[in-house]
């Protein structure tokens, strides 16, 4: 059976100005680079959505995680 849990999913819109095109960057780069380098960044919006433990299982293997990771099967069942 499904589990009953909520989960949710949270989606930043962050904007970075920069001098140069910067590519592929890391959250952590991109947090060092506005705070302390040579960006400019600030969040534009933030969208949070709730999801069935089915939901939250096929977007963790959509992102090449595993659905063990909220200790749930791939059909959003509880595994323990």
């Amino acid at each position: 059976m499904e589990s009953t849990r909520k989960f949710y999913r949270q989606v930043f819109t962050f904007e970075i100005l920069s001098e140069e095109p910067i590519g592929d960057i890391s959250l952590e780069d991109a947090n060092y680079e506005t705070m302390e380098g040579n960006m400019s960044g600030h969040f534009l919006s933030r969208i949070e959505t709730e999801h069935t433990a089915k939901e939250m299982a096929d977007m963790l293997c959509s992102q090449g995680s595993d659905p063990e990771f909220f200790q749930l099967n791939e059909q959003g069942e509880d595994t323990e």
